[in-house]
């Protein structure tokens, strides 16, 4: 049965704006209601799409007052694909915004007093991706689809260029998309688990050397030979063909098995001066400029003099640890994907960093372990996914009792959670700032430093 509130009409004033671009405006009864597409400021005609109890969602009619900050979207396909939130709105409100995201979720997540000092925005909104995932959908008998997916669904929006990556990467997907038509290899369908290609996967260096791998419910791919030389004719900077095999029923993208079909199986990068080896399944920052400043910040928090111990904790291929390695006596990183790992040790070989060690560890049982082994390090590292650290890892830390904790976070809610429960252990967040590393994405990054209760100092501000 439908909801009363449904398809009901209302004239609003927009007083706020989500993280996702989405306009935040309050009924006469006190419900809140989202509005994608609308802007702070806006008076609104919007009509009701979905309502529960104390929230609403409604489609946006008619921006009866626009505000200065609204800008035609540049992109045909927004927002109808989910990748962008905010091409609507000027870059200064956009960087607003994810200020006012980080601060009051240091305020009200993490009962915090701290406020970042700055965001920095990103000199290039556009194409400043070195890595994209084009989802394949659709059929060989309604057609292929390589895009992204439409927000908040798996339906995949055919997309031919978007704005957000090198253009060598868009046609990377489309050539991908011709040869599945030509030989009628049939894209992968997630409620049958049938069909073969999943995903595309895209690297492109600094250079404009490019890796592209093929995601696929197969251990192998009809013509591959065909495939390889339709890549090559086209992509001058191509260096590498590779086969990602995931046969599982799974949102996971990447499979745990790669074969090399032409080329070698990975690219080397460049980062604050550093050399990295990247494998299809090793992280590493897609926006290269935005990532050397966000490191450069978090080496500047951590105080290094030359003489410390620091442990990097989800160190990937070891970015931030070589980083810190320049300054530091000695760094440690751990780090869960064995692949990611062996990057990591041999970035360090490569770049003469003889005052690293990398292993393999889940963050909890690796900060647990070198506990145990009495390990003090000066510094600790911490840059985890999403999802923050998990309470093991915060009391290994504390265990550990370094001087320092610098946190790289790409999630303002769960770091200042994580803020909260190390402010309890007597660590205390001092300093934060912002680094908007996905221009036109609602994702912002946060480095934040920590001093140890009795060892803050006004020489940390």
């Amino acid at each position: 049965m439908a909801h009363p509130m449904k398809n009901k009409e209302y004239t609003v004033t927009i007083t706020g704006c989500t993280s996702q671009g989405e306009g935040v405006a309050h009924l006469e009864d006190g419900l809140t209601v989202f509005i994608r597409g609308a802007l702070t400021g806006e008076v609104c005609r919007i009509s009701i799409m979905k309502a529960a109890k104390r929230c609403a969602w409604a489609r946006l009619i008619q921006v009866i007052s626009p505000s200065p900050a609204r800008v035609q979207p540049d992109c045909p396909h927004y927002p109808k694909c989910g990748g962008c939130q905010s091409r609507h709105m000027s870059y200064q409100e956009e960087l607003q915004l994810k200020a006012e995201r980080v601060n009051d979720a240091f305020h009200h997540i993490g009962g915090l007093s701290l406020m970042i000092d700055k965001i920095h925005g990103a000199p290039a909104v556009n194409g400043y991706r070195n890595k994209v995932q084009f989802p394949v959908g659709g059929s060989l008998e309604e057609g292929v689809k390589v895009g992204f997916y439409r927000q908040r669904s798996h339906d995949v929006i055919p997309v031919e260029h978007c704005l957000l990556q090198p253009e060598s990467c868009n046609r990377a997907g489309q050539i991908v998309r011709e040869w599945m038509v030509r030989y009628q290899v049939a894209p992968y369908n997630e409620q049958l688990h049938t069909g073969l290609v999943r995903h595309v996967f895209c690297r492109e260096n600094s250079k404009g050397d490019l890796l592209v791998c093929l995601i696929a419910n197969g251990k192998k791919l009809p013509r591959e030979r065909e495939l390889v030389e339709a890549l090559k004719k086209e992509l001058p900077g191509l260096t590498s063909v590779v086969l990602s095999v995931n046969t599982e029923k799974t949102n996971v993208i990447l499979g745990k098995r790669y074969r090399t079909l032409w080329g070698q199986d990975y690219l080397l990068d460049t980062l604050c001066s550093l050399t990295f080896r990247l494998s299809v399944p090793s992280f590493f920052q897609v926006n290269r400029e935005q990532a050397q400043l966000l490191y450069e910040r978090a080496v500047e928090f951590a105080s290094l003099t030359g003489k410390e111990t620091v442990l990097d904790l989800y160190c990937g291929t070891g970015t931030i640890s070589q980083c810190m390695a320049k300054k530091a006596g000695r760094v440690l990183g751990a780090e869960i994907v064995p692949e990611a790992i062996e990057d990591a040790k041999a970035n360090a070989l490569r770049n003469g960093l003889d005052n690293t060690e990398f292993f393999c560890a889940d963050a909890g049982e690796a900060a647990e372990l070198l506990a145990l082994r009495g390990l003090r390090p000066d510094v600790v590292s911490v840059d985890p996914p999403r999802k923050g650290l998990s309470l093991p890892v915060i009391e290994a830390i504390c265990q550990m009792a370094p001087s320092r904790v610098v946190y790289v976070s790409c999630d303002p809610a769960t770091l200042a959670r994580d803020l909260k429960l190390l402010a309890e252990r007597g660590y205390e967040p001092v300093r934060a700032e912002a680094v908007d590393m996905f221009p036109r994405t609602g994702h912002v990054e946060t480095v934040c430093l920590l001093i140890g209760k009795g060892l803050f100092t006004t020489e940390t501000h």
